[in-house]
């Protein structure tokens, strides 16, 4: 059985798992991401603790260490050329770790190894053109399409969480103002939430509770635990981030007619607090709505490690080349 060690990096986390060719996990190590202002150097250091730890615990030979980086992954599959929410400008991610790991490291944009793994072990199995969504602390995407993983020209396509739906809107940090992700994602979530909490609206009475008193203190997850208890403002919360969700990818649709648009990362967990509304407002806004066939809208089945999978699963054997 050889394995393969993944690591999904995201704005809060760096997530390792050793991995089977079947895409079964059969070890995991965790570490939370060191704050953004760090220097690369410090979110390096994290992710070879994860790998060392992990080589540690193999008990069978290990092929490659795949590198899913939640940024802008150049063509070469080695430099993350720009991340929102960590550190790295052009960053030689590759090089740098190679320099001190012993197997060899490949690197990729975690949304595109969170589509790899659902279309080869999860959701997504048997549907030749996919669009994945992952609402985590950003929006990430990717696109499968004929069965490859289309990375673009330039290494960036599937960049969907920094399209512009409201033009001056919210200011995003990739520096732009109105990207989709300040809609639609955890951070969106948690925002509205917080800003009628600091407000001492009556409306946000249980959330505030459920924070301990401290607005800083709350987090998706309560949100959406808070919602499946029955609290109207949750929901409502939860309802809106759907109706953006729907209205992004109903753009997405009319960009490239995906037969499935798959939807992970962390705020998925809210399930059909999410989906409906989501569904909903994508047919309302699919272009030429009625007059052709709708795509699937799931929830990605392999959870929060659909990206350590994906890049385990492409370092192992380099498939998922662009078409």
């Amino acid at each position: 059985m050889s394995l393969a060690i993944g690591i999904d990096i995201g704005g809060t986390k760096v997530a390792g798992g050793l991995v089977t060719a079947e895409g079964v996990v059969v070890g995991r190590a965790r570490r939370d991401t060191p704050h953004r202002s760090k220097s690369p150097a410090v979110v390096e250091d994290t992710i070879v603790e994860v790998v060392d730890e992990l080589l540690a615990a193999a008990d069978d030979e290990v092929v490659g260490v795949g590198i899913g980086a939640a940024g802008f992954v150049a063509a070469d599959r080695a430099t993350v050329v720009f991340a929102p929410h960590l550190s790295w400008r052009d960053e030689p991610l590759q090089a740098n770790l190679q320099r001190r790991v012993p197997v060899p490291i490949s690197v990729d944009n975690d949304a595109n190894a969170a589509v790899w793994a659902e279309w080869r072990f999860g959701a997504a199995r048997g549907e030749s053109n996919v669009v994945m969504v992952n609402l985590g602390t950003g929006i990430g995407g990717a696109l499968l399409l004929d069965g490859h993983v289309l990375r673009g020209q330039f290494g960036i396509a599937g960049e969907f969480g920094h399209m512009q739906v409201v033009p001056g809107g919210q200011r995003c940090e990739c520096g732009n103002k109105g990207c989709w992700e300040q809609y639609a994602s955890g951070n969106a979530l948690v925002r509205e939430a917080r800003s009628l909490m600091t407000a001492n609206s009556p409306m946000a009475t249980d959330l505030l509770d459920r924070a301990g008193g401290d607005p800083m203190a709350l987090t998706g997850p309560m949100i959406t635990e808070a919602a499946r208890d029955g609290d109207p403002t949750a929901t409502e919360l939860l309802t809106e981030i759907g109706h953006w969700l729907g209205v992004g990818i109903a753009n997405l649709a009319a960009a490239f007619d995906p037969g499935m648009f798959v939807i992970g990362g962390g705020v998925s967990a809210a399930g059909d607090l999410l989906l409906e509304p989501a569904t909903t407002m994508f047919r309302r806004s699919l272009t030429g709505r009625g007059y052709r066939p709708l795509a699937q809208i799931v929830l990605a089945q392999l959870g929060n490690e659909a990206g350590l999978i994906g890049a385990a699963d492409l370092a192992r054997d380099g498939a998922g080349t662009a078409a």
